[in-house]
């Protein structure tokens, strides 16, 4: 198979192109040339999806599959229809697990749950993108699959406060800090490794059966948040000192969390596999939280100016902790 990845060298994008390469893919990318390590035996076409006097190379090639790891608006969805119409014979928007109801009606999310968060523009747009992305399949036959990661990490730390892209709350454990857990820590989460990720997703590449469809790929592994950051802080060699705070009172004291708490994690979520599963039937994570964050925290050592203390973060969260407190 011929396939182009926009974006391809992200937290969940890399694992994937590894694992594309693997199979025998002959694996393109779409680089603006910002990152100059590439990834060996990629193609790249370079250029900005966004600027079409840049893309008189791509226009050259049609695909098998082409995937969009970068698109978040439903202008980026009308750009992307425009230029792979009659290019491709599928494509593969990125989506997020964070459109699905919220708050729940019930428990058990399936690709069937409905769509809706009206909390948090990210997931909004994301909505509004699949539902163009939909349109375009009923009306024109735009041959469209849709993937909804939820919390899927590798280069980054899967925590609710303090994480992600920082390393902020690893610090504040280091430094024997109180760090926050939303609610009592009893809801449940489903943390992802993005090489668990890429089994099921790369088994979707050209898989005529998942055209019109939508996916989520998770780990089935249920974890509590007391658990993720006793795990988190286990591996790290540090006994965390946990002030339990509701997401209600996170929020009303520092808004910014809003969309990561009350949009997307202050609630317990179980995800069903059975789709993907059926579609992939080689599909199965088999990285459990606790090796696949000790694998996070190796890169972070070999990367250590990936480790970055946000000290605005680090203010919100002393700033809540105070108010906390004062009650």
């Amino acid at each position: 198979m011929k396939v182009l990845f926009i974006g391809g060298t992200g937290n969940i994008s890399t694992a994937s192109s590894h694992l594309a390469l693997e199979k025998g893919i002959d694996l393109y990318h779409l680089n603006r040339g910002t990152n100059k390590a590439g990834l060996p035996g990629v193609n790249t076409i370079f250029g900005d999806i966004n600027k079409p006097e840049e893309l008189s190379e791509l226009q050259n090639h049609t695909w098998d599959v082409v995937v969009n790891w970068i698109a978040f608006t439903p202008e980026d969805i009308e750009r992307d229809i425009v230029l792979f119409q009659g290019k491709t014979k599928q494509y593969i928007f990125i989506s997020s697990a964070s459109c699905y109801q919220t708050p729940l009606q019930y428990p058990i999310i399936t690709e069937s749950t409905p769509l809706c968060n009206n909390l948090w523009d990210y997931s909004q747009e994301k909505i509004r993108s699949e539902d163009r992305l939909m349109k375009a399949y009923r009306e024109t036959g735009f041959p469209i699959t849709i993937v909804r990661p939820s919390l899927t990490y590798d280069t980054v730390i899967p925590i609710a406060i303090g994480g992600f892209r920082e390393w902020t709350t690893a610090n504040r454990i280091i430094n024997g800090e109180e760090i926050i857990i939303h609610g009592d820590g009893t809801s449940l989460w489903t943390v992802t490794h993005a090489d668990d990720f890429a089994k099921g997703f790369v088994g979707l590449l050209g898989l005529t059966t998942a055209i019109g469809h939508a996916f989520h790929i998770t780990s089935d592994e249920i974890l509590s948040w007391n658990m993720i950051y006793k795990i988190f802080a286990d591996a790290l060699g540090y006994e965390a000192r946990v002030v339990h705070i509701a997401s209600d009172f996170i929020c009303k004291i520092e808004p910014s969390f809003t969309g990561t708490l009350l949009a997307d994690k202050g609630e317990s979520v179980i995800f069903d596999n059975s789709k993907i599963k059926t579609f992939v039937p080689d599909f199965k994570a088999t990285i459990p939280f606790s090796e696949g964050i000790r694998r996070t925290l190796k890169w972070f050592d070999e990367n250590p100016e990936h480790k970055v203390v946000n000290e605005d973060k680090n203010q919100k969260i002393e700033r809540i902790l105070k108010a906390y407190k004062s009650l």
